[in-house]
């Protein structure tokens, strides 16, 4: 027979092994305490039988049998004793008690007994309750049996036992009670779990967790599957756009390539054309096909990851002196002045690499689009606020303020620039790196309007302050 589906599940698995311990440490508890009860009583009461019986042999030494006798009949009203006195051949000289049970006692010893009374109450025999006793043989030969009522006592420590029983079966019913509620409670919160689960199984990834707003830990593992949830559908939509993207951007130089590798082999043909020009144009047409995918795919996974991976401590300053080693010679070739203005000693926390790239990105494009004799300067400085900023300042023509939002899209390329090799992804790929790294990236005005040049463009590079 197959339990209910509640029946079965961890919690409530859990609630029966814990019930379980319980009664058992409970039962364990109840005996211990009812042997220590018990022996307790047992031992008190033997403590006094013994005084008792030393008191009345010390009245037999002194005042013999009759002295012993009076004693007796003076301390039987006091009714905490029973006494049972017997000549050697075993007929009674004194007490109510019947004889009987007493020749099961071995006389070097003390235990318990079910004694009666005789001649007691209004209505004859009346049945005595558990008597702990102890018999004594007299110098005379006399038997001598002292023992007291514990009745009374047992009665109590039954009576307690029984209340715990009954306080045990209680705890464990509620336990079972409690087991079935915590079971329900978490088959709903799991159940909540599964749902979603389930849906983003089927390709449903807007499929979320319902939050109640209780802050256990079921809320918070739903709260971690929400944001698991968002990055991945994040990541996906990044990888969905990068591969329309790619598509959309790439139809436009591969086609551009087909049709020179047509053109070029009609003129071999023709015997007009250059093979070798043709494909030295085909290849760099590739190698700009092959960069336009690499900076998308970058792009695409730093925003797919959220943050820059494996980032480490390192100086702001040296790293901007090796990328200006690169592109100095480059600004003295096309006629422009370079400088750099580098704060030694700073510290920042990033991926060097990818920071490198950025940088290199900015430099490319302000010595790309800076006309001959203009400047490009390099700046590494921390602000005020404790953030590092990489800025590279240029005297070109500038972004207006309309375009600076657009000119960091993807694949967005401003007019004055459509005569210029790229893709319009080199800014892309410097605020994707920024975003990842916790930073911004900011665009502002040059140095203004200088002659025929201007007003330039300011690109910085902003990163967090370093914990």
């Amino acid at each position: 027979m197959r339990l209910p589906a509640l029946f079965r599940t961890t919690p409530f698995r859990l609630t029966l092994l814990f019930v379980g311990l319980f009664a058992g440490a409970a039962t364990a508890l109840f005996i211990y305490l009812y042997a220590v009860t018990a022996g307790e009583v047992t031992r008190t009461a033997d403590a006094g039988v013994a005084r008792e019986m030393k008191s009345l042999e010390l009245v037999y030494s002194t005042g013999g049998l009759p002295g012993l006798k009076s004693a007796l009949a003076d301390r039987v009203d006091r009714g905490q004793f029973i006494y049972v006195l017997l000549d050697a051949s075993g007929r009674r000289i004194f007490g109510a008690v019947d004889p009987g049970p007493l020749k099961a006692f071995d006389e070097n010893n003390t235990s318990w007994v079910h004694l009666k009374l005789v001649g007691q109450g209004q209505n004859g025999a009346v049945s005595r309750g558990l008597t702990l006793g102890e018999r004594q043989r007299l110098m005379g030969g006399e038997l001598l049996f002292v023992g007291e009522d514990v009745s009374d006592a047992q009665a109590y420590v039954l009576s307690i036992v029984r209340a715990l029983w009954g306080a045990g079966a209680l705890v464990v019913l509620l336990g079972l009670a409690g087991g079935l509620l915590l079971s329900r409670n978490v088959s709903r919160s799991i159940a909540g779990l599964t749902t979603v689960v389930a849906a983003v199984q089927g390709g449903d990834l807007r499929a979320r967790v319902r939050l109640r707003g209780a802050r256990d830990e079921f809320e918070e593992l739903g709260a971690g599957l929400n944001d698991m949830l968002d990055r991945l559908e994040r990541s996906i939509g990044g990888l969905r756009h990068a591969g329309d993207a790619i598509a959309h951007d790439l139809r436009s130089p591969l086609t551009r390539l087909r049709t020179r590798l047509e053109v070029a082999l009609l003129d071999v043909e023709a015997g007009k054309g250059d093979p070798k020009a043709a494909l030295a144009q085909a290849l760099e047409d590739a190698d700009g096909v092959l960069r336009t995918f690499g900076a998308v795919l970058a792009i695409a996974r730093l925003q797919a990851a959220g943050s820059a991976p494996d980032q480490s401590p390192f100086d702001p300053g040296q790293l901007a002196a090796d990328v200006a080693e690169l592109y100095e010679p480059l600004c003295e070739e096309r006629g422009l002045d370079f400088q750099a203005e580098l704060t030694p000693g700073l510290q920042a926390n990033g991926n060097r690499e990818f920071i490198a790239q950025a940088l290199a990105n900015v430099l490319d494009n302000a010595v790309k689009y800076t006309p001959p004799g203009g400047a490009v300067m390099l700046r590494v400085r921390r602000r005020s606020s404790g953030e590092t900023e990489f800025s590279v300042t240029d005297t070109g023509p500038g972004v207006a303020d309309q375009d600076r939002q657009r000119v960091v899209q993807r694949f967005v390329r401003l007019e004055n620039s459509r005569n210029q090799p790229g893709a319009g992804l080199g800014l892309s790929l410097v605020a994707a790196v920024a975003e990842a790294h916790g930073g911004r990236l900011e665009l502002d005005e040059g140095p203004g309007k200088v002659g025929a040049m201007g007003p330039g463009l300011r690109v910085a590079v902003i990163l967090p302050r370093a914990a």
